[in-house]
């Protein structure tokens, strides 16, 4: 449990409305004290009609404070009138008799008014500048004490008070559960290992997709073990400042060994992580001095301290080598994209708490989000709940959750876009090349849905899904894929003749390009390089603009290229064998989705019952 922080000081500002507020009050009180009289209804009358009353005996008493007279008239107990005498002269002298029978009562004027009204002057300004002084320095404390806290770590600690994440939460990841379930072992039962003589890992590498759940394992991790877990990006530690992010590593390091035993999670640890001498640092070394210091930190661990570190990346590959050594990252756990079962359990977790009702087929919906991420299918879960709260309804049904699904996979649906009756025909026969070759081809994946409904960036779209999950790829399915990729603008030169082709196949041909590519250059299948890999670098950035850096010749390149388009002549080729002895089968599907702009699985399959396949298409080992 870490201990709790000592209350933080009162801010400048709170410090100088408090002054002010006891000097305002002092003020007031003085004020009030120097200007406090007693209440008294006393009539003004002349000082000759007092001499005059006081000669004939009507006044009983005359009170005299410096020029000041209080008149008590015969009968009376208190005065009644007041007047004012002539400073220069005693009433004697002004006509009073002698021998009148009337009480003189002479006292000294009293000045404490004055008095606290200076004492006001004085304090009340002391009080102002004094708060004033207080406030700079106060201020320029603030910033000293930021400056001395810039290389403080900014780690979060999540200890005992927070929410606590258990593997029980996280669906899926059965594998990389049982990992980490040692590094829980190691972290509540040290002895047990320290007696055979075992030492604990210092340090877990996650690696895997973005949205696969690395920090939520992490988390896992800490719940599990019941220790404190400090969370940081790598991010945070870099700053324009050289040595800063060193600082802030040391700092981390040195507060989790005060808490052990801890966690230590370094989230996008490649921020910092990278290969040192990549250029990738910009105009100094603070990236390189950050990672020298978190290996130091990493190979330093005094024995028994407890402290392990616990990485997340997607980008493995770009990280130093002495970072990934055994002795820092000791464990490498790849968490990869959940499998069918997977999936279907992590759509039970999210729709745990969601109203649904009996037609929604989790199942099947798992079935269908081949190669989504445990984000991916929260999103899923989510929108299908947004979705069913727009029409107003109470439970979610499994059409929300198929449209929830198709506009996270492929965008949503643009109904408000006016399309002219002639691009709806392009859109179309265009969408229906797509839907006639992936369905004749025997490679391809089957047809999932065929919409001439603009979604997302794209004017319609054919959607195929693959019938279960697969580890590998062979030639017939890339080349397929690419047949399929080019059955678009191939059915539109069909229909308008080679001179009617339109921007609309612009994206098909980007990624039937690039499938091409990555079979020749990263997957060896190429027919004169074959079983050659010309792997190219990410490069850096040099006058803004990315470089790479080519591992083969400009001669290589030139085949490279070559063998990209025969490639894309062959599939192109192939897509217009089907295309043209299907003819029948394209102008059906094409009917059907101007009439009804979308058709299921089902009905493709109906509509096109009587497409076959063509010897000439057919590819041969």
């Amino acid at each position: 449990m870490a201990k709790k922080s000592p209350m933080p000081p009162k801010k400048p500002n709170a410090i100088l409305r408090i002054t002010l507020f006891w000097a305002i009050l002092v003020f007031g009180l003085l004020a009030a004290l120097a200007f406090s009289q007693p209440a008294q209804n006393l009539e003004t009358v002349s000082l000759s009609s007092v001499v005059e009353r006081a000669n004939n005996g009507e006044i009983s008493k005359i009170e005299v404070q410096g020029n000041e007279l209080k008149i008590t008239p015969d009968g009376s107990d208190a005065p009644t009138e007041t007047a004012v005498k002539d400073p220069s002269s005693s009433l004697q002298e002004q006509g009073l008799n002698p021998d009148a029978d009337v009480e003189l009562l002479i006292t000294q004027p009293s000045n404490t008014g004055d008095i606290l009204w200076n004492l006001a002057i004085i304090i009340v300004p002391v009080i102002l500048i004094i708060a004033f002084f207080m406030f700079m320095m106060r201020q320029a404390q603030g910033q000293n004490n930021q400056a001395l806290g810039f290389g403080k770590s900014k780690a979060k600690l999540y200890g005992e008070d927070k929410t606590k994440v258990v593997f029980d939460d996280i669906a899926g990841n059965e594998s990389a559960k049982q990992d980490l379930e040692e590094v829980v072992d190691f972290l509540k039962s040290p002895k047990k290992y320290e007696n055979l003589g075992a030492k604990i890992p210092k340090g877990v590498l996650l690696v895997g997709n973005p949205g696969t759940g690395k920090t939520m394992l992490a988390r896992a991790v800490a719940g599990e073990a019941s220790v404190p877990f400090f969370s940081i990006s790598g991010s945070e530690f870099v700053e324009m400042f050289v040595g800063v992010g060193a600082s802030r590593v040391r700092d981390l390091f040195a507060k989790a060994k005060k808490n052990a035993p801890a966690i230590i999670f370094i989230d996008e640890i490649d921020a910092v992580g990278r290969r040192r001498g990549s250029g990738m640092g910009g105009g100094h070394d603070e990236r390189e001095q950050t990672l020298n210091q978190i290996l130091v930190e990493m190979d330093g661990f005094e024995t028994g301290t407890n402290v392990i570190v616990l990485a997340a990346t997607n980008r493995a590959d770009v990280l130093d080598p002495a970072l990934l050594r055994p002795g820092r990252f000791d464990r490498r756990t790849n968490i990869t994209l959940p499998e069918r079962k997977d999936r279907e359990a992590i759509l039970k977790v999210h729709f745990k708490n969601k109203p649904v009702d009996d037609t929604v087929k989790i199942d099947k919906l798992a079935a269908k989000t081949a190669g989504s991420s445990g984000a991916d299918l929260a999103n899923i879960a989510n929108e299908a709940a947004i979705v069913a709260a727009r029409r107003n309804s109470k439970k979610i049904s499994n059409a929300d959750l198929t449209e929830a699904f198709e506009k996270v996979a492929i965008g949503p649906e643009r109904k408000s876009k006016v399309m002219s009756q002639k691009d709806k025909e392009l859109t179309a026969y265009h969408e229906a090349g797509h839907a006639l070759v992936g369905h004749v081809l025997p490679d391809s994946d089957p047809v999932h849905k065929v919409t001439i409904i603009p979604r997302g960036g794209t004017g319609g779209v054919t959607w195929f899904l693959p019938p279960e999950d697969t580890a590998y790829t062979s030639v017939y399915e890339f080349k397929d894929i690419l047949a399929r990729a080019l059955g678009g603008r191939v059915a539109e030169k069909i229909i308008n003749g080679s001179d009617g082709i339109t921007t609309g196949a612009g994206s098909d041909l980007r990624k039937a390009t690039e499938i091409a590519r990555d079979m020749i250059i990263e997957q060896g299948m190429g027919t004169k390089l074959r079983d050659q890999v010309f792997h190219e670098d990410n490069g850096g950035m040099m006058f803004d603009r990315m470089t790479h850096e080519r591992p083969y010749s400009d001669d290589t390149a030139k085949q490279i290229d070559e063998e990209v388009a025969v490639l894309i002549r062959e599939a192109a080729k192939r897509a217009e064998l089907v295309i043209k002895a299907n003819r029948k089968s394209l102008d059906a599907l094409a009917e059907a989705l101007l009439k009804e702009e979308t058709i299921e699985e089902e009905g493709v399959v109906e509509l096109l019952k009587d497409a076959t396949l063509p010897k000439e298409a057919m590819l041969y080992s």
